[in-house]
């Protein structure tokens, strides 16, 4: 049986380009926006995603930045969940996904969230990206009984802990209890400092 060997790098090379494809056409709107999840704690300093890149917009704007990804000749896919949507750029069997999301832990994003931004140079473009802090609390209140890899999430706390606002991140997942777990871990390897 031949072996099946993955094109990571090939893979991430197309996320980056699709990242910074999406960051250029929504600068071009005036509907606030900013880089989230892996991609945003890989430019801070963390490990890089294999998987996808994301992007937050509000709510209210969802249905405007929608429009215009698909008005720049982007294919645009509302998926069967109601708290994002998907863009792909490229072609052949795998084309790189951005998803952009206007929900995050169920609550809807409201254009206060991007108060605090920073605009960092990603791959030679500029763009808005979350706070470390929000990144993380973002990242630990996502993790549920599914989707609980601490294996992944160590690595990027670890890259970006002097960035974090531990105490803020504490409060801000407290009702988590896997979030709970992750950062009494983070204390026992001595990765941030006791509560």
């Amino acid at each position: 049986m031949p072996e099946v060997r993955l094109d990571i790098r090939g893979a991430q090379r197309d996320l980056r380009e699709a990242l910074k494809l999406v960051a250029v056409t929504l600068k071009q709107d005036d509907a606030p926006f900013a880089l989230t999840g892996g991609y945003a704690l890989w430019a801070r300093g963390g490990p890089e995603p294999e998987h996808d890149v994301d992007f937050m917009v509000a709510e209210a704007d969802a249905p405007l930045v929608m429009a215009r990804l698909a008005e720049q000749g982007l294919q645009v896919v509302q998926p069967p969940e109601d708290w994002l949507f998907k863009v792909f750029v490229g072609e052949g069997e795998s084309p790189a996904m951005v998803d952009i999301l206007f929900r995050s832990a169920g609550v809807p994003v409201e254009r206060s969230h991007f108060d605090g931004v920073d605009e960092i140079e990603v791959e030679s473009v500029s763009m808005p990206v979350l706070p470390a802090t929000t990144l993380m609390s973002d990242k630990l209140n996502a993790m549920e009984e599914h989707a609980c890899d601490f294996g992944k999430a160590l690595p990027a706390a670890r890259a970006v802990r002097e960035q974090v606002d531990w105490a803020v991140v504490r409060t801000e997942t407290k009702a988590n209890d896997f979030a709970y777990a992750f950062l009494v871990l983070l204390e026992r390897l001595g990765i941030i400092p006791p509560a």
